[in-house]
């Protein structure tokens, strides 16, 4: 029958979608997080009837076909690139974009990562580094024995060196923006790659002919709303059901058609 393989599909969609909720949420805390969407589509149709085909010699039409669908597929798992709120941490490495644009990340196979992390570290050489101790470009070194680190709004980085009574800049801190940021490709550690779909990256400085500020002592959090996810979770959770009370509608059919047979 049918409509077995229709409701199949239908759960198979929801499952997916309870999975794409559940990274949202277990990501609630991640910093830079950009939450993710699933989106369907139907499947394709047996057309017993078609709609508009002519019904007698004088050129009537049909007003109405008859289209058996056979279920719904997944077509993408998007991120909605939205700002996240900007969160004080008073920490002076700690630096939030607000606006668009991504950090540019030296990887150790030497290829260039962007992310929305602005939690930055020093190394033991002391350049500015993630996390997982990868590179922020360009590269930006602290000289030793440098203390009061500010960030403009520009992404001009500045120290306070002993012996001398003004700040000095030590580099510049850039940014990189995409035609379609949505299509940049997730790697995990807040890191995203370029891909053909999201189009090569256009570099400059920050506060400059449309990139974003840069916030210095702030972070940018995760552009997920509890209660949404929630609302969807409950929404997939009742497709799911449903999807399966036509299963079992379907085999009670079935078991009925096969009882008259014996």
């Amino acid at each position: 029958m049918r409509a077995l393989h229709t409701a199949a599909t239908g759960m198979m969609a929801q499952e997916l979608n309870v999975q794409v909720i559940s990274n949202n949420i277990a990501n609630m805390r991640t910093t830079g997080y950009k939450k993710q969407r699933a989106e369907f589509q139907d499947l394709l149709y047996q057309h017993v009837r078609r709609v508009g085909t002519q019904t007698s010699d004088q050129g009537n039409i049909l007003p109405a076909g008859i289209e058996l669908g056979s279920g719904v597929k997944t077509v993408g798992t998007p991120r909605v690139m939205g700002q996240g709120n900007i969160m004080p941490t008073t920490k002076d490495l700690d630096v939030a974009i607000r606006g668009d644009g991504f950090f540019r990340i030296q990887m150790p196979d030497g290829r260039t990562a962007y992310t929305r992390d602005g939690s930055f570290e020093l190394d033991a050489q002391g350049r500015l580094v993630t996390a997982q101790g990868y590179v922020l470009q360009p590269g930006i070194t602290l000289p030793q024995n440098s203390s009061g680190i500010t960030i403009n709004q520009q992404g001009q980085v500045s120290v306070s060196q002993p012996g001398q009574t003004t700040p000095t800049q030590v580099g510049q801190i850039e940014l990189s923006v995409f035609v379609n940021k949505a299509g940049l490709q997730a790697l995990g550690d807040n890191l995203y790659v370029e891909t053909p779909a999201s189009g090569t990256p256009i570099n400059g400085q920050p506060n400059v002919d449309g990139f974003g500020n840069l916030q210095q002592g702030n972070l940018e959090q995760a552009n997920v709303e509890a209660v949404n996810e929630i609302s969807d979770l409950i929404a997939a959770q009742r497709a799911y059901e449903m999807n399966a009370k036509v299963i079992t509608a379907a085999d009670q059919m079935l078991s009925a058609t096969s009882n008259l047979m014996r």
